[in-house]
């Protein structure tokens, strides 16, 4: 059976660590390894997007990451419960004309038994910003 700790019933250090462990994969941009950590029918919102398993989560974060160059995201714990977690964040990146930009936004998501996100629900905004001004 395929697990990813740690497992709910979260307490606030386990829901920590799930967050780092999760930035952590995001920023090694690489879909495939993000996708593990998702059921492999995980229903996602993505801004106005709607994404429904592994294959498509691969897909979806295959073309971000063509588009957002040099990406670099920060979350926050914003608040959780047994199996649910909900997050804040900030992320850099350049897009191919060499502007910057930084997303903020709220995740809220819902794990199975085994630790697999089965639901991500992101609200995202996009703010031009000078390459002087990035922090993350």
């Amino acid at each position: 059976m395929e697990q990813k700790f740690p497992l709910p019933p979260f307490t606030l250090e386990t829901a920590l660590q799930k967050i780092q462990l999760a930035e952590d994969a995001w920023n090694s941009q690489n879909p495939e390894k993000v996708s593990m950590a998702y059921t492999v029918d995980s229903e996602w919102r993505n801004r106005n997007v709607f994404v429904n398993g592994r294959d498509e989560i691969v897909k979806f974060l295959t073309k971000k990451w063509e588009k957002e160059l040099d990406y670099k995201l920060k979350k926050e714990y914003w608040a959780h419960t047994d199996d649910r977690i909900a997050v804040r964040f900030e992320y850099e990146y350049r897009n191919k004309d060499g502007k910057w930009f930084r997303a903020y936004g709220n995740e809220n998501w819902e794990f199975d038994e085994n630790g697999l996100m089965a639901k991500r629900y992101a609200s995202i905004n996009d703010l031009e910003i000078n390459e002087a001004d990035r922090h993350v």
